[in-house]
């Protein structure tokens, strides 16, 4: 098993001064997940040369940025967010990143007011199937994360999440099971990552306030017990978001701090999931 963090934890951006690398590879975190929203934005060669220097692995997390939208009724927007997506995974590879994990399926927050209808879900799938070639080329996998109700209306549980990418049917794209979504979508959080199965491809772990691991109500003995059941061994990387960058708040709906400092999170929350691990 590999452990990460989510660099959201500091900054909204690749900021890697402020990320404490010392205290992160003293506790086991094998890499960092980067936000990148705006491929142009990232200087790759910098991402490179900061984790072969701290000999850290890295992995990207993105979303559907504005303007970009795979269900969208336009088929002008849906092709600008077939290229979005393909600059994003030759962005991941020039970083050295091997994978891109994120809601790729829809703009988070975008609640229309209406069910998925079947045509939203064919446009979808035949996206993401279109990005089979590039994601082969490029070395660099997929994972698609369902979000919670307030977030998107497309998809929200693990067997909705299942479907879509069985019916995409590419070896390079799976899902990404958030232990903070789940706990609000599924009946059971540890049975949702048995349900992911085969395609399980990413974890992201948080409490269910989106806080420290081991500070709330998540089980984390059946989540740990249930993707080493199932085989698991790829990332389990903890997500959580700076409560004092006003757009990473607003965006999240954090209005307070989560832990005493943000290191706090990512320290504390690595030290508890390695224990978690090892027991079950």
């Amino acid at each position: 098993m590999k452990f990460g963090v989510n660099t959201l934890i500091w900054s909204g951006s690749f900021e890697p001064d402020k990320y404490p690398f010392d205290a992160l590879k003293e506790v086991g975190v094998d890499g960092i997940e980067i936000p990148v929203f705006v491929p142009s934005d990232l200087d790759t060669t910098a991402v490179r040369r900061t984790c072969e220097a701290h000999a850290m692995n890295v992995h990207f997390c993105s979303i559907n940025p504005e303007g970009i939208n795979p269900i969208s009724p336009d088929p002008g927007v849906r092709k600008r967010t077939l290229e979005h997506w393909k600059n994003v995974i030759r962005t991941a590879a020039d970083a050295g990143a091997d994978q891109i994990a994120g809601p790729t399926h829809s703009p988070v927050g975008y609640l229309p007011g209406h069910r998925r209808t079947e045509d939203e879900w064919k446009w979808c799938v035949e996206m993401h199937q279109m990005l089979g070639d590039d994601l082969e080329d490029a070395g660099v996998t997929m994972a698609v994360e369902p979000l919670n109700r307030f977030e998107t209306y497309f998809l929200n549980t693990a067997l909705d999440a299942y479907r879509f990418v069985d019916e995409v049917s590419c070896d390079r794209i799976g899902i990404l099971l958030d232990t903070f979504h789940q706990n609000i979508e599924d009946k059971d959080v540890a049975e949702a990552y048995t349900t992911c199965g085969k395609h399980l491809m990413h974890v992201h772990t948080c409490e269910n306030d989106r806080g420290t691991p081991g500070s709330g109500h998540v089980d984390w003995a059946g989540v740990m017990a249930a993707i080493k059941g199932i085989g698991y061994d790829r990332w389990l990387t903890i997500e959580s978001f700076n409560s004092h960058i006003p757009e990473l708040s607003a965006a999240t709906a954090i209005w307070r701090d989560l832990a005493d400092s943000m290191d706090d999170i990512a320290l504390d929350g690595t030290r508890f999931l390695r224990d978690q691990w090892s027991k079950a």
